[in-house]
């Protein structure tokens, strides 16, 4: 497994809200989530351990976040904290600790986020696998690219992925096409024969 930065700067950031909770409620063991905010302007990291804090310790959830933005210690990561909405804590990385991201993942190359989720276990995954007897639209594609995508990810988080296409060349279906194909091609010429009603009588047909 390669140990990307990005988890370690989270788990430093956990240590620090780890710290603050000994201060503020040292007999409180909650997991300490920390999320995205859905606004760039509130910072890199929100923490709702406040609001996890408030019924256990009955306490109002800003007064707790108050308590546990004074009790973190100080860090070259974080540039501010704030308090905001009804108890949220808003973390503020420094531009340093943004950089050296962009650093390690520059030096990383391609096993950036490189994980071990899946520990070699084989795992397939079938995409597109367009019926042959009918034309490709715009849906194979999409699938082809979320096929693809969901592949590389898999791979990157450590299963074995088998990429597989089922080509289904085979059975009544094709036979009604080559005769569909078969019945286009003399009409081209002249030649009327009855159309099966099964047949595929698609403008597709023809241009094959």
């Amino acid at each position: 497994m390669t140990e990307s930065h990005l988890p370690t700067l989270h788990a430093r950031m956990v240590a620090l809200f780890r710290n603050a909770l000994r201060t503020v409620a040292p007999d409180s063991t909650p997991e300490i989530l920390l999320e995205r905010p859905r606004q760039a302007d509130h910072g890199e990291f929100a923490c709702t351990l406040a609001l996890q804090l408030a019924k256990t310790t009955r306490r109002p959830p800003r007064e707790l976040a108050n308590a546990l933005i004074a009790a973190m210690p100080p860090s070259d990561l974080v540039e501010k904290i704030e308090m905001a909405g009804p108890g949220f804590i808003n973390v503020f990385l420094t531009t340093a600790a943004k950089q050296s991201v962009v650093t390690q993942i520059l030096c990383s190359n391609d096993q950036w986020g490189r994980v071990d989720l899946g520990h070699q276990r084989n795992i397939q995954v079938e995409f597109v696998s367009s019926n042959p007897t009918g034309p490709l639209h715009v849906g194979h594609g999409r699938g082809a690219a979320f096929g693809a995508s969901l592949a590389n990810i898999l791979t990157k988080a450590g299963y074995r992925v088998q990429r597989e296409y089922y080509v289904n060349d085979a059975g009544r279906q094709m036979d009604i096409l080559a005769v569909s194909t078969w019945l286009r091609y003399l009409a081209s010429f002249g030649s009327r024969m009855p159309f099966p009603p099964n047949g595929y009588q698609g403008d597709y047909v023809s241009a094959m």
